[in-house]
């Protein structure tokens, strides 16, 4: 069966986000007088790291919004009550010192261009839709995707069965015609799998981990278009080049 179209993950598969996260929090911390309060950089990190992952289970499992969860993000990090205005003041200049570190991945770029007149391409992530537009558009690659399908909008987050395929519908598609692309293996590789996508886990870091049945696996985006020619081919054209 042909492949028709290409789902991209955002968040470290084109986005260099833990690399950009880190360079924006450590600037933040410093900037704030906080990197001794919490015995260093890489004490703090850890800190802001599970700050992060408790608060955004909370977005996705649809007990706050994405703004909430930012501001839990400050108050979880920080240990401190404060206000919506507090917090959002707080996080905001996180933002603007993180935003100043975002950068795409060397490999993202050529891949997309590589795949544009090819096959169509779209975005399933687990952000919000306004947050992501944003990052895609800030990085130039915004044109390169026909939808942008997030968590807050399709009303299911990965790996859920449904997201992938509300995502499928979208692009009028069936499961089988369209390929996930995803860094982390039991969210974005077996959730597509599962719910009958062909599934490409992105794996940069060459963890060793064990390749489920039904994965393929690459260790750069410069693969990719090698790989769908090879082991699947490629169906029709992309509407929007």
């Amino acid at each position: 069966m042909p492949v028709h179209a290409v789902l991209w993950d955002v968040d470290d598969t084109l986005f260099d986000y833990t690399g950009s996260d880190r360079a924006g929090a450590l600037r933040h911390f410093r900037a704030e007088g906080l990197l001794d309060t919490y015995g260093g950089a890489e004490p703090a990190l850890e800190r802001w790291r599970a700050a992060m992952e408790s608060e955004f289970a909370r977005f996705l499992a649809g007990e706050v919004g994405f703004l909430d969860h930012r501001r839990g993000r400050a108050r979880t990090f920080l240990g401190a009550p404060l206000s919506d205005a507090e917090a959002d003041a707080w996080f905001g200049r996180y933002i603007a010192r993180y935003e100043a570190a975002w950068t795409l991945f060397p490999d993202a770029g050529p891949a997309l261009e590589t795949l544009a007149p090819l096959v169509r391409q779209a975005v399933l992530s687990n952000s919000s839709t306004a947050n992501q537009e944003r990052k895609l558009s800030a990085l130039g690659i915004r044109s390169r995707f026909e939808a942008v399908l997030c968590a807050d909008a399709l009303g299911h987050a990965k790996p859920a069965p449904e997201a992938f395929l509300v995502a499928c519908e979208t692009l009028r598609l069936a499961p089988s015609d369209v390929v996930y692309v995803g860094d982390k293996l039991d969210i974005d590789a077996l959730g597509a799998r599962d719910a009958g996508l062909a599934a490409v886990w992105l794996d940069r870091t060459g963890t060793g981990a064990d390749l489920p049945d039904g994965v393929r696996r690459i260790a750069s985006l410069a693969e990719l278009p090698d790989l769908l020619r090879g082991l699947i081919g490629f169906g029709a054209p992309s509407p929007i080049g």
